[in-house]
């Protein structure tokens, strides 16, 4: 062996047993058990997260961006935690979110061939029909801006049906499922991802904005010819209602006829009907109205436990939802849950090195905007590309136009951590592929063993307010949650009810959640960062 090969070995050894050892120091990670005690005791035994959540979902309701409901929601909230002590209590604006929106009630009848009262419920953001209308059925197929032509002077008075037949599919799976052991470790396994494809990338956005471009097209074309309605299938079958946004919440654009989503079960029959050469005669109420006719800016409800340094650990949950059901799975649940782990921590007289911070946020639906809109103020941005067809794109779909651009505050936050996958139990926590975190969190989830969280998996998941941190590079975690009828029965439908939820698992996950948030606000030192990928 010469000389030069020694040194060269003997660099990579010392590097090898430099990161063992820190890989040993972060399993010996720092746990406070009497302070983890006292916050199960709180949690288990003295919970209030379900009247929080009662509240929410069956005295508030649903909560729609910039709705009546979600103005209530943000001053419930704010008022609640007022009431517990917590500090800093106050909304924070983002600007030019829309109008708001708001439904009370809504009914399809069938009046011929034959008579029925059919399930539906209006797609937000589109008008009422100002009392009663009736008109006769047409089906259409329109799929791009050209097949608008085939049906100019065919809709005047009628009921437009603009949904394809959908065959009906038995599930073949339990409605509401738990993670078992195999399912767990399942989870710990990550799958190396496959080179970006600008192509595919180049695709999605150029579909993307052909489907707003019809969807703006059609509106206007349905008013101009006179059509009094329009009916769409439910998302999914068993008589659910699955139902999001039509018309449109920006000022100053169509936002078409009245239009509502039909159970499935309830939307074939009409195909079935047409085909037979029947006449379709339907009744359509719906007392549906916008609450302001300009682009207003949205609210996040914010709160905090003061530390005595200058460093943020932050706690978050969506309070927005859809307007089908309560919004309770998606997301009171997570709301009542954060609320729940500050008003633990303040009851038991937590003083963290670094302030805890409660963020409730509103716009998640329409694309994590709330939580978008606060990390680009305090954190940082990339800037927006100036071509105007990027501009056509939503956030996630565009260039960025350089750099990212970092604020003030973006050293001071240690952690984000949010839920928002319904009420399960939390059975872990997806590491965002930060590897230097796994054995802390791994540390602080060992005394929750024993009410199933577990697992500390290295997977990034998506589609979540945690998004809009991690993609500026500040640590931003989710968590692994049993998934209940999360993805089967409540998720944006009509069943997203009180009734859906698990008191238990709320307990649980608020201990958790208490848990995670004090050990982040006392180590020594802030959460490990993992690098930075710009391009």
């Amino acid at each position: 062996m010469n000389l030069g090969v020694g040194r060269k070995l003997g660099i990579v050894l010392c590097v090898g047993l430099a990161a063992a050892v820190q890989v040993q120091a972060q399993s010996r990670e720092s746990v406070d058990l009497d302070m983890v005690s006292r916050i199960r005791q709180e949690a288990f035994h003295r919970s209030q997260v379900m009247a929080t959540f009662g509240h929410l979902t069956e005295q508030i309701g649903p909560r729609l961006t910039n709705s009546p409901n979600m103005a209530k929601a943000n001053a419930w909230t704010r008022e609640q935690m007022t009431a517990w002590g917590l500090s800093n209590v106050h909304d924070e604006a983002f600007d030019d979110f829309g109008r708001g929106w708001l439904y009370r009630s809504a009914s399809v009848d069938l009046l011929g061939p034959r008579q029925l009262s059919l399930h539906a419920v209006p797609k937000a953001w589109t008008p009422g029909t100002q009392g009663a209308v009736e008109g006769e059925a047409i089906a259409v197929v329109i799929k791009t801006k050209a097949d608008l032509d085939k049906y100019k002077g065919k809709l005047k008075g009628k009921v437009v049906l603009l949904s394809e037949f959908r065959e009906y599919k038995a599930g073949t799976e339990a409605d509401s499922k738990r993670y078992d052991d195999a399912g767990l470790t399942a989870l710990l396994d990550y799958a190396v991802p496959k080179d970006a494809n600008p192509a595919d990338r180049k695709k999605r956005a150029s579909e993307y904005v052909q489907r707003q471009e019809l969807s703006q097209a059609l509106n206007k074309f349905l008013v101009e010819e006179g059509a009094i309605a329009a009916l769409s299938i439910s998302g999914w079958d068993n008589g659910i209602i699955r139902v999001g946004g039509g018309g449109s919440r920006r000022a100053g654009e169509p936002v078409g006829v009245p239009e509502l989503a039909v159970a499935a079960e309830h939307y074939n029959p009409l195909l079935r009907s047409l085909e037979r050469g029947e006449k379709v005669n339907l009744r359509i109420n719906v007392d549906a109205q916008f609450t302001s006719e300009t682009n207003d800016p949205g609210y996040n409800t914010i709160a905090e436990i003061p530390g005595s340094g200058n460093e943020v650990v932050i706690i978050g949950a969506h309070m927005d939802s859809w307007h089908a059901g309560t919004g309770a799975a998606d997301n009171a649940a997570g709301v009542a849950v954060m609320m729940e782990a500050m008003r633990i921590l303040k009851t038991l007289g937590v003083k963290p090195r670094r302030t805890i911070r409660i963020a409730l946020w509103s716009g998640e639906e329409q694309g994590l905007i709330g939580s978008g809109a606060y990390v680009a103020k305090h954190l940082a941005e990339y800037p927006e590309s100036t071509d105007p067809e990027q501009k056509k794109l939503p956030k996630g779909f565009q260039e960025r136009g350089g750099p990212l651009q970092k604020k003030r505050d973006y050293d001071k936050v240690s952690a984000y951590f949010n839920l928002d996958n319904g009420s399960g139990k939390i059975r872990g926590i997806y590491a965002q592929e930060n590897l230097a975190a796994m054995p802390i969190f791994e540390a602080w989830l060992k005394p929750f063993n024993d009410v199933g969280a577990t697992i500390v998996t290295p997977r990034n998941t998506s589609s979540t307010d945690h998004i809009s941190f991690d993609r500026i590079g500040v640590p931003g975690f989710q968590f692994v949650q049993d998934g209940l009828d999360y993805g089967t029965n409540v998720h944006h439908s009509d069943l997203d009810t009180f009734d859906h939820a698990s008191a238990e698992d709320l307990k649980q996950a608020s201990a958790i959640i208490a848990a995670f948030a004090y050990h982040a606000a006392t180590r020594e030192q802030k959460l490990p960062r993992k690098p930075l990928l710009e391009n």
